[in-house]
């Protein structure tokens, strides 16, 4: 999960040092598909901008980013640095602090429609930053090193998240797909072209040794979320929780492993 600062919320008149808006969802957003099998739509669009005459595609994070959603009065809060912006988008949801203490927990509630493109991927593969030293950390550094060259990179993902603020006792702990709350280290992401949601999985990945006491990571997981990067059988995201600690281990973890999915007897919801 995603942490960030920022002096208010939204305000379309804020001119300060926090210039980058966090946007509810828009009005004229539809979904195409349920929310449950985003991930498993490949290239396809998820979402559309609906108009009087018809559906068509929304803008990209690029245009979104260059204003095309000023004047509508949709920002939720303003973060200072558009690195971490998009990371919550990666991620679909934070936990962000406000100057007086307070905070305010977002969580995803929709997205502009368009394929999640990995920005790591795109540098890798164009010699721009070399596959072993790819993490977290020095993917955020190296972004943040040039902040026009980084903001062309992000670009590259014309994925764009929308959020919602969570109040009350939904805001306790982040939200997976339709609203399941997350526990840290028991919830997973999967693709559900293969595992339905609400699926018990045995995760064995005996190299992931930062998440776990010495013999590996072996854990029975519940699928819980989904996520437009997350594609194949064995393939998963796990939720480390908030916080510092757990997005440095999210953020360097990329391990081989193994599923081992618990179906009922009449073979259960498989997909």
């Amino acid at each position: 999960m995603s942490e960030g600062a920022t002096p208010r919320r939204g305000d379309a008149n804020w001119r300060g040092p926090f210039q980058i808006p966090v946007f509810r969802r828009p009005p004229d957003l539809v979904n195409l598909v349920p929310e449950s099998e985003r991930g498993a739509m490949g290239h396809a669009l998820t979402h559309a901008r609906k108009t009087a005459t018809g559906l068509e595609p929304y803008a990209t994070r690029g245009e979104i980013e260059q204003g095309a959603l000023d004047g509508q009065g949709l920002e939720l809060v303003w973060l200072e640095d558009p690195v971490d912006a998009f990371f919550m988008h990666i991620q679909g949801s934070g936990r962000i602090e406000l100057a007086d203490g307070a905070t305010m927990r977002l969580t995803y509630d929709g997205k502009n429609g368009h394929p999640y493109t990995s920005i790591g991927r795109f540098l890798i593969d164009n010699g721009l930053f070399p596959a072993d030293r790819m993490s977290l950390d020095s993917l955020k550094a190296w972004l943040k090193e040039d902040a026009e060259r980084g903001r062309k990179t992000m670009w590259q993902n014309a994925s764009f998240v929308f959020f919602r603020e969570l109040e009350g006792a939904e805001a306790e702990s982040p939200l997976g797909v339709d609203a399941i709350p997350l526990t840290p280290g028991r919830s997973l992401a999967v693709d559900t072209r293969f595992h339905a949601i609400g699926t018990p999985v045995y995760v064995v990945a005996p190299q992931l040794a930062h998440a776990t006491p010495p013999g590996g990571f072996r854990r029975l997981m519940i699928a819980q979320d989904v996520g437009s990067a997350i594609r194949g059988p064995e393939r998963g995201d796990i939720y480390f929780g908030s916080g510092d600690e757990a997005g440095r281990r999210a953020g360097i973890t990329k391990h081989a492993g193994s599923f081992l999915v618990l179906l009922g007897r009449d073979g259960g919801d498989r997909r």
